[in-house]
């Protein structure tokens, strides 16, 4: 018999506290979600109102960027950043074998014995630079995400061979490594379609922060209850996300729609694709011309899915601002200038709640 989590303290120490999440909760056997879980009617996610035709313009052909349609492809990078702040990329010279591996990497991790995972949690962990959890801020959330995930920030690899679990470290190390190239390449046509130059050091930290996690989102008795990810826009400045086959990520469509009308896209899994989001710092950094990416993910009762982002963002200590050059073309600072730091521990003192972190640096 499945044990009952109607008391909201007990099932808090059992998902969050003891480190069993919400696999732990679908294993206990588990058949209705609990109240913890329900989202209020405004924060669910509903197939019917979707869209889920992709315009052609969104997947783009990254080897194209080497021949002569590199000026074409770099508009159309800038164009997507302009107005969904997503696309999809594909000929990324990332290895497809790479990403059947990570796929599973993921699901070893998340179906290994709490006990291996708890190791990882907060406060106990062995390295500040790995965290296991589960939702995004358990402590400030009146609705809980259905979702576990693992944080690996890169620092080097010497840490990440003696830090990372043993499930996923090589391959997680593999998947940084072999997508850099293609975020500096991204950032780069990014920066030129805005008639600026920045200089390396420069350059280099804006996307110098890098940190993979692995998410997992167990099957849901009432998938139409529960978000696996609340409404959100990424922090940093570009975002590399592998999806599996099952699906269930949401972008939204413009920024100015009152709660309940707004017009939400659901972005397929296509097989050998890397989906990019622009980031609040890249939006920030463009004077407001590019558009962080808000998303949510959808749970589903069929089976569980994983998905593994690489964020990328500034170091710490890097101030970000609009670009200066951005600000007399057009007149107004629409952010002020602030450290990297100071947005972080903003972006992760709250709970998801759309694009409102932007607010923080906001000069209107």
């Amino acid at each position: 018999m499945a044990p009952s989590f109607n008391d909201e303290n007990s099932l808090f120490d059992f998902v969050v506290k003891e480190g069993n999440g919400v696999k732990g909760l679908v294993d206990s056997g588990l058949t209705e979600v609990p109240s913890r879980y329900i989202q209020p009617p405004h924060n669910r996610i509903s197939k019917q109102h979707a869209t889920t035709s992709i315009d052609q313009s969104m997947t783009i052909d990254l080897s194209e960027l080497d021949g002569p349609n590199h000026d074409q492809v770099v508009k159309s990078i800038a164009h997507a950043a302009e107005t969904l702040g997503f696309f999809q990329v594909v000929n990324h010279g990332v290895p497809l074998k790479l990403l059947d591996s990570l796929k599973d990497a993921a699901h070893q991790f998340f179906n290994q014995l709490v006990e291996k995972k708890a190791v990882y949690l907060k406060g106990v962990s062995p390295s500040p630079m790995v965290k296991y959890g589960t939702s995004f801020n358990p402590d400030k959330e009146k609705a809980l995400e259905w979702k576990d995930y693992v944080s690996m920030i890169y620092t080097n690899d010497d840490d990440a061979h003696m830090f990372w679990p043993n499930e996923c470290k090589e391959v997680a190390l593999e998947f940084i490594k072999t997508t850099n190239q293609m975020v500096q390449r991204l950032f780069q046509a990014l920066i030129t379609s805005l008639g600026v130059k920045l200089d390396d050091s420069r350059f280099d930290e804006l996307i110098g922060f890098r940190m993979v996690n692995m998410n997992y989102y167990p099957a849901c008795p009432n998938p139409d209850l529960t978000v696996g990810v609340g409404k959100h826009s990424d922090m940093g400045t570009l975002t590399v996300l592998l999806q599996d086959g099952i699906g269930g990520l949401y972008v939204k469509k413009g920024d100015d729609s009152s709660p309940g009308s707004e017009e939400w896209i659901e972005i397929p899994p296509a097989h050998g694709a890397l989906v990019i989001n622009v980031g609040d710092t890249l939006q920030i950094l463009s004077n407001g011309r590019y558009k962080s990416a808000e998303h949510r993910v959808r749970t589903t009762s069929v089976e569980s899915r994983v998905s593994i982002p690489i964020f990328t963002a500034p170091l710490p200590m890097t101030k970000i601002g609009p670009l200066a050059e951005l600000v007399a073309r057009d007149g107004v600072a629409r952010y002020r200038e602030l450290l990297f730091e100071e947005y972080m521990n903003n972006f992760f003192a709250n709970s998801h709640d759309g694009k409102k972190s932007l607010d923080f640096a906001s000069t209107t």
